[in-house]
């Protein structure tokens, strides 16, 4: 049995269980294991969510990767599939999400990802757990000529807005969006700042609540994990859609106009139908874990699909969508965030 890590990383009361200590040695023991077959000084980038106690935990993961040797590039807040997407646009050697997703502002946690832009696997967490407590951390520090450099890259937010421009601007182009409006929901999470960005520049008519944080409010009766907020903000101002995030951001449910959830398994089946129209399905497959609704099961039945389900946990969505090429997957709790495109 783990000791430190969780299904999605580590995740405790920040200060009291999430001490900057552990913090510390977590980072140093990552960055050994993540690194130690690379050839060059490590590159590992640090993003979080606006939590009170993200400063705090990003200094210690900091220091502990300074100590080891390695250069830091600090995000700041940025939503979790930013950092992956980062990790790999800039070929860094690691990354680390500072965020306890839904979770209340008291909780933080540190979530490791490769240099895929990939959570790392049960395996690799194991094999850092075991430095964490050994004697072998204690002499893992470089050489004073050898430390570690930061630095501050918050610019690269601006990254990550291209990709979606990239991606998305020629096909919104094509909508009439001047009748369309979409009510959100930020959480006063990771997602505040980015999502201005992307609607704005792709010219998509928004409202925004709950983008205000103070690091105390992050989720506190808001975001995808409660939905009342959102639905009756789409129904008093007659808005066309609502999108609910998490605190990281890798989460969202949907609103339509009349204010009904539209949840993960939802969510899925609309993008199993519209991708198998267009000829885009592979393997006409959808990925899901075991929590998924019957009710999914039985439209990839009526519409012949093939529905694979796995363990609870996005990785092992993810898992089985690279091994067997599909490219349409995700979590009841999710959105699909892993279309691949």
């Amino acid at each position: 049995m783990r000791k430190y890590f969780g299904t999605d990383g580590i995740r405790r009361i920040a200060n009291t269980e999430l001490t900057p200590d552990l913090v510390y040695r977590v980072a140093k023991a990552g960055a050994y294991v993540l690194s130690k077959h690379t050839d060059h000084t490590p590159t590992i980038l640090i993003g979080r969510d606006t939590r009170i106690s993200g400063g705090l935990i990003e200094s210690a993961m900091t220091a502990g990767f300074l100590s080891y040797g390695a250069n830091v590039k600090t995000l700041g807040v940025l939503p979790t599939p930013a950092v992956a997407y980062l990790t790999r646009k800039l070929n860094a050697d690691a990354s680390v999400v500072i965020s306890a997703s839904h979770n209340t502002y008291e909780f933080n946690g540190v979530k490791y990802f490769s240099n895929k832009g990939m959570k790392i696997d049960d395996s690799i967490e194991e094999e850092i757990e075991t430095i964490i407590d050994s004697e072998q951390i204690t002499q893992m520090n470089a050489p004073h000529d050898k430390i570690g450099i930061s630095e501050v890259r918050e610019d690269l937010i601006n990254e990550y807005v291209q990709f979606f421009l990239d991606t998305f601007q020629s096909t919104i182009e094509g909508y009439d969006k001047k009748d369309f409006i979409v009510g959100i929901d930020t959480a006063n999470g990771a997602t505040y700042q980015v999502v201005e960005k992307i609607f704005s520049k792709l010219g998509i008519q928004y409202i925004i609540i709950n983008n205000h944080p103070n690091g105390v409010n992050i989720n506190e009766n808001c975001g995808s994990t409660h939905l009342e907020q959102i639905k009756k903000f789409v129904v008093k101002h007659k808005l066309n859609l609502g999108i609910a995030y998490d605190g990281d951001g890798d989460r969202c449910l949907l609103i339509d106009e009349q204010g009904n959830e539209i949840d993960g398994d939802k969510i899925l089946a609309i993008c199993s139908n519209n991708m198998k129209q267009k000829g885009s399905l592979k393997n006409n497959t959808v990925v899901t874990t075991v929590m998924s609704n019957l009710g999914l099961k039985k439209y990839c039945q009526e519409n012949e699909l093939t529905c694979k389900q796995t363990k609870v946990g996005d990785r092992y969505v993810l898992e089985e969508m690279l091994e067997n090429d599909y490219n349409l997957g995700g979590e009841q709790s999710r959105t699909c965030h892993f279309l691949r495109l």
